[in-house]
């Protein structure tokens, strides 16, 4: 079969690995124009891009997919039998998703129908979901509505973070891919029409990576730290400096107690303090802060303007006193 590939981030490129490495004619790669970044705004073509010119794949780059004639009449020109879809970042139009003999077909970063939309891996761990997986699909003009063709499940780590079970889940998505391929090939693939029992996964906005002490139990803050890493920290603010958690654990306060026995005869008046309040803090055995439901042992942490680092150095050239109080 021939083979269009539309993709953009390191999520996609896994798929675009399968594909190649299954020895799948790729007869062109879609992908996202490049972006200035850094200070000197040097132009970075994504990383789908890179690996297809390495292997004399052709690449285009759209700045717009809808409405764009001279795009949409190229890609008939081409004449693919599939077109396989992955986090490419455009809304497909119908007169693209009718080009392919044997249709689009998507790979998703969740178990469908759940979590639909941009960002499902990031809020499956922010919900401290158990378990998820990526589905393949046949793509149709809605919102990752489309027919579901395979499912592949895994388990999510109780500490996992988003951005390692973005890598895992990346590499089953071009297996599953390969494998959804072979089925249509054969003309084994079946189609399950998605239920109503659907949720969404919309984008993730800086508003929401503040840590709210006062209503967020223990728990919620350790997955709402690890649902943001890589991707922005969870902030939360010591008087005035703003500090960004990379990594934490919840403990209980008998945990607390086995490690700091000073501590028991003032255990009584633990459930009394403040949410947020610092416990104990030393460079030598970390940092653990008053949550609703527990307490937070912060292991990876970020001053302001300053890189993240393990809670020991960090705490060796900051100050953090008993009794202070994370806003």
């Amino acid at each position: 079969m021939n083979i269009l590939f539309m993709g953009t981030p390191d999520f996609a490129l896994e798929s675009l690995k399968a594909l190649v490495e299954a020895n799948y004619n790729i007869i062109g790669v879609v992908t996202n124009p490049d972006k200035p970044k850094g200070r000197g705004m040097k132009m970075i073509p994504p990383e789908v891009k890179e690996y297809a010119l390495e292997r004399n794949i052709p690449v285009y780059q759209p700045v717009r997919v809808k409405n764009n004639t001279e795009f949409i009449d190229k890609m008939k020109e081409l004449n693919p039998d599939v077109i396989c879809v992955v986090a490419y970042g455009k809304i497909l139009p119908k007169e693209i998703l009718d080009i392919p003999k044997y249709g689009c077909i998507n790979v998703h970063g969740s178990i469908l129908p759940k979590y639909r939309g941009a960002a499902p891996i990031q809020w499956a761990v922010l919900n401290g979901d158990k378990e998820t997986g990526v589905t393949t699909m046949f793509m149709d003009i809605g919102m990752d509505t489309g027919d579901i063709i395979d499912i592949e499940k895994t388990e999510i780590g109780t500490d996992e973070t988003t951005g390692e079970l973005w890598d895992r889940l990346a590499i089953m998505g071009g297996k599953l891919l390969v494998q959804t391929l072979k089925e249509i090939e054969e003309g084994t693939v079946t189609r399950t029409k998605q239920g109503e029992d659907f949720s969404m996964a919309p984008m993730l906005n800086k508003e929401m990576a503040k840590i709210d002490w006062e209503e967020k139990t223990a728990e919620e803050i350790h997955n709402l730290v690890r649902g943001l890493n890589p991707i922005m920290g969870a902030v939360t603010f010591l008087g005035e400096k703003k500090i960004k958690f990379w990594k934490v654990q919840v403990v209980t306060v008998d945990d607390l107690i086995t490690w700091f026995p000073e501590l028991e005869e003032y255990s009584y008046k633990i459930n009394e303090l403040t949410p947020g309040c610092v416990m104990f803090a030393s460079d030598k055995k970390g940092l653990f802060i008053k949550a609703n439901e527990g307490i937070i042992s912060v292991l990876e942490i970020q001053g302001e303007n300053a890189k993240r680092m393990p809670i020991g150095d960090f705490l060796r050239g900051n100050e953090i006193m008993a009794g202070e109080i994370f806003e």
